[in-house]
């Protein structure tokens, strides 16, 4: 590895002077340094910036200071080949699992090439209808179609696979990956998926048929989702991996299918998958 990536979380203080003061050790080992164009501009240190969704192109390594948010801001514009590490600089963290304390001999490990790394799958979301060009999209957790707090019920048909599943009335609808599955999914309602299953997870929000049920699926099936025209005058919107966000009309179609892109995420030495959940989760606390 000659060059590594940076991105920080920029309203963290903390996570700012931690990220400088591991480009400045890294600099001074003869690796090239960048930041994204926020988390450079926080730093001013001079060293190249790029947007965050150019930075995996220009690194060998990607590494992250803050929560998931800020790994998922990269994420899933990161090459497939570029490895991502990421440290929780906050509380809760599933994909940001290597802690400060833990982070420095995990470096060592990775720049020694002596880690593991776990691919995780995206989805291609794709938005069409009406008049509107198709506008597409990769997600790392999940596509989420919500109304606004005024808006009544949001009436979509789901079809998986060209195959009609049902019309759902609900306050919105998730479509999640396995990672995704431990984000807004589980605050939904829905199940934790093992993040190397391959698996797409549909869970519908505050449903008015209580019988409308999360439902996991191959990860092969395309799902299609129509807005319905009785959700005319509405404000609705599409979510992607919590960071970006586009207003749906009626008729729109949301289309989520498998992409043949992966993320890389470097593995704590330290944890596994279940250490994780115990400790995030909180299980067997009393």
């Amino acid at each position: 590895m000659q060059s590594i990536g940076i991105t920080a979380k920029v309203s963290s203080r903390p996570a700012i002077e931690f990220a400088q003061q591991v480009a400045s050790d890294l600099g001074k080992r003869g690796f090239a340094v960048c930041y994204d164009d926020l988390t450079g501009a926080a730093i001013g240190d001079g060293a190249r910036c790029y947007p965050k969704t150019e930075i995996g192109a220009h690194a060998d390594l990607l590494i992250t200071f803050g929560g998931d948010g800020t790994l998922l801001s990269v994420a899933r514009h990161a090459p497939a080949h570029v490895p991502i590490l990421g440290v929780n600089m906050g509380t809760l963290g599933f994909l940001t699992e290597v802690q400060v304390e833990e982070f420095p001999a995990m470096l060592e490990r990775v720049l020694a090439g002596d880690f593991l790394l776990e691919p995780r799958v995206t989805f291609d979301v794709s938005v069409t209808g009406g008049d509107r060009e198709e506008l597409r999209y990769r997600v790392l957790n999940d596509a989420a179609i919500n109304k606004s707090a005024l808006s009544r019920i949001i009436e979509m048909r789901v079809k998986v696979a060209g195959l009609f599943v049902s019309t759902f009335r609900a306050d919105g609808l998730i479509v999640s990956t396995p990672t995704g599955s431990t984000a807004y999914n589980l605050s939904a309602g829905g199940p934790i998926i093992y993040p190397t299953m391959g698996a797409i997870v549909i869970t519908p929000i505050c449903p008015h048929m209580l019988t409308n049920r999360p439902i996991v699926l191959p990860d092969e099936l395309d799902i299609e989702v129509a807005i319905l025209p009785h959700s005319e005058d509405q404000e609705i919107y599409l979510t992607l991996d919590g960071q970006e966000g586009i207003a749906l009309n009626e008729r729109d179609r949301v289309c989520v299918r498998k992409s043949e892109h992966r993320v890389l995420l470097v593995q704590s030495a330290e944890k596994n998958y279940f250490d994780v959940l115990r400790t995030k989760l909180k299980w067997g606390e009393a």
